[in-house]
């Protein structure tokens, strides 16, 4: 049994850790692990497991906790969600109802300073890797023209103690910013932050429009008790309780050549990209490092819960009957979605289907199902399919559509990719009848234990 911890009240990365220890979500391990393979190994082994921490990792002095949101469970806790259920909900409304923020610190929380990157235990996940990379790293950085603060997720290749090549998707703001830094033939100053409170990391996650301030969405998520301070260097505001501060500038004209795995479990292609250009390392007294095994549970829900809650809005827009949207683990939460409504008219799943390629362009296969079916249980969906679905009327094939990158089966080099819709909802045109799922009365009441 789990006990009981107010989670609403926890301010930063260690308080939440506190709190997961106290209530059996996380384990510690004492004994000494190479950050090279050997981390990400135990890691993978409790993938939809507890949180971890590692007390001692071989060249480093500094704790590394990993696994930390690597349950639905845990984002609830993260952001005040009375359940999983609730989650969508909970970051719809902290979408549509972004809060300012007004509690901005004068003193920091930092006491140890360094110049070099050796000094942080950066992770080497998978054999085939670049290097160690920073893969918890939330950037902030300010538009030129329109100073306008952005926040968002960015993997980090260590190339030596000074400098690493950081990850932007083109045209996605971050890039935008840089591009705008770059066009006036200067550097693009960031603060980059590792180990901060996790809704920090869900709103960092969600794409915002461009030139709204996803802290704004993380301090709703946390009922207004978001503290931020002034970056020291670069004066980007930036939250106050972090564990470990970076400051720097991503340099206009060097690059670098970096690959790693995504979300797929797949290496991403090969690719140059911009290099960040260390400043200073500003750490707490005792820090603990943030560590997302890429492909695994945290990677894939940090990355897919906000776009559920996106796509639950772009469907509802369309489809008033929408009940749930739920982007499956098989999809690795990002290429397929199972949309359950409660269906009032013929074509409202094609409708719902178009809305959702609409709302999250990666998406690859949406299905529709009725709301007597539960659009989180495989099986329960498979027989949706199998009872409910004629091929030749209730498949949606879309070629020649803007896909993800991710996926290694489509056209990469154009970003081409075909996809499938499946109306998975039992036609009005028959009786309601021929398609109800059987029930024994009071099923639910009865407990096994009563009877053996």
């Amino acid at each position: 049994m789990r006990t009981r911890f107010e989670f609403n009240k926890i301010r930063g990365f260690t308080d939440f850790l506190n709190g997961l220890e106290k209530t059996d979500q996380l384990v510690k391990i004492k004994k000494s692990v190479n950050p090279k393979f050997e981390l990400a190994g135990i890691v993978s082994k409790l993938d939809k497991g507890k949180a971890v921490l590692f007390e001692s990792v071989s060249e480093s002095k500094i704790k590394v906790a990993a696994n930390v949101l690597g349950t639905r469970y845990r984002i609830a806790l993260s952001i005040n969600a009375k359940n999983e259920n609730m989650i969508q909900e909970r970051i719809k409304e902290a979408i549509r109802n972004k809060s300012e923020i007004t509690n901005i610190a004068h003193s920091n929380n930092w006491q140890k300073n360094s110049k070099n990157l050796y000094d942080l235990p950066i992770v080497t996940h998978f054999e085939k890797d670049s290097g160690a990379f920073i893969t918890s790293s939330l950037v902030i950085a300010k538009d030129k023209e329109t100073g306008n603060q952005n926040l968002s997720t960015h993997r980090l290749l260590r190339l030596d103690k000074k400098s690493m090549a950081i990850r932007m998707v083109e045209g996605r703001h971050l890039h935008k910013c840089f591009t705008s830094a770059k066009e006036h033939g200067e550097d693009l100053p960031v603060s980059i932050i590792i180990g901060t409170h996790p809704a920090v990391s869900v709103a960092a996650a969600y794409q915002a429009p461009y030139g709204e301030n996803e802290l704004e969405m993380a301090n709703s998520l946390m009922d207004n008790r978001l503290s931020m301070i002034k970056s020291p260097g670069t004066s980007l505001y930036i939250p106050k309780d972090s564990e470990i501060l970076l400051e720097g500038r991503i340099l206009a004209d060097k690059t670098a050549e970096e690959q790693m795995v995504e979300m797929l479990r797949t290496y991403d292609m090969k690719r140059r990209q911009p290099i960040f250009e260390l400043d200073n390392i500003y750490l707490t007294d005792d820090p603990i490092y943030h560590d997302i095994l890429p492909g695994y549970g945290e990677h894939r829900l940090l990355m897919g819960l906000p776009i559920e809650s996106k796509l639950f809005h772009s469907v509802q827009d369309v489809v008033s009957g929408t009940r749930a949207v739920h982007l499956t683990d098989g999809g690795s939460n990002w290429l397929v979605a199972i949309i359950q409504i409660s269906k009032k008219l013929e074509g409202e799943p094609k409708n719902a289907i178009l809305a959702a390629f609409a709302g999250h362009p990666s998406l690859k296969i949406a299905i529709v199902v009725d709301d007597d079916i539960d659009p989180t249980n495989p099986t329960e969906v498979e027989y949706a399919i199998s009872t409910r679905c004629q091929a030749d009327k209730d498949l949606l094939i879309i070629p020649n559509s803007k896909g993800s990158s991710l996926d290694p089966s489509s056209d990469q080099n154009n970003l081409i990719t075909t996809k499938m819709g499946i109306d998975a909802t039992a036609t009005l045109l028959k009786s309601k009848d021929r398609f109800e799922i059987a029930k024994i009365p009071k099923q639910d009441k009865i407990k096994l234990s009563d009877y053996l």
